[in-house]
């Protein structure tokens, strides 16, 4: 069972999936507050930076350094090295993914650069991207970049 801010980074991830987009979510936390909730919206945007972690550090809009370096992320699938390197400008000092067998990212650089990185293997994130994948392979290869096209 995922925890409140995980499901409410789950949530996203369905927002995204029924928008007809890549369901991947995120959330950032200040103390306990939900500053900043997104979802991979690259394709109903046309973006080419919106991922779910991008998405919600857009929403969460600009905040005094401190708050940065003092929020969690917690995300569905495991951050890209766009997102990575984002985590790492803001100092966004935790991150907590829900799935990783899907999309392995940078959790090594994040971890190499004194992020804390949990994996908490939620079985339902890995089932929703792996639903998508088959329903949409083309979508996902553009989004990871191993489009051949």
């Amino acid at each position: 069972m995922a925890d409140k801010y995980m499901a409410a980074a789950i949530e996203e991830a369905e927002k995204g999936y029924a928008e007809g987009g890549i369901p991947i979510g995120s959330v950032i936390v200040y103390k306990g507050e939900i500053i900043g909730r997104g979802h991979n919206r690259r394709v109903q945007k046309g973006s080419a930076i919106l991922h779910g972690e991008m998405d919600a550090l857009e929403n969460a809009g600009r905040r005094a350094a401190h708050v940065y370096r003092e929020s969690v992320l917690y995300t569905t699938l495991s951050p890209c090295s766009m997102c990575s390197g984002a985590i790492l400008l803001y100092g966004i000092p935790r991150v907590v993914i829900a799935e990783n067998k899907t999309f392995m990212g940078e959790e090594e650089f994040l971890r190499s650069r004194d992020v804390k990185v949990e994996v908490t293997d939620d079985a339902y994130c890995f089932s929703l991207m792996q639903k998508f994948i088959k329903e949409k392979p083309d979508l996902w290869n553009e989004d990871i970049g191993e489009s051949d096209a």
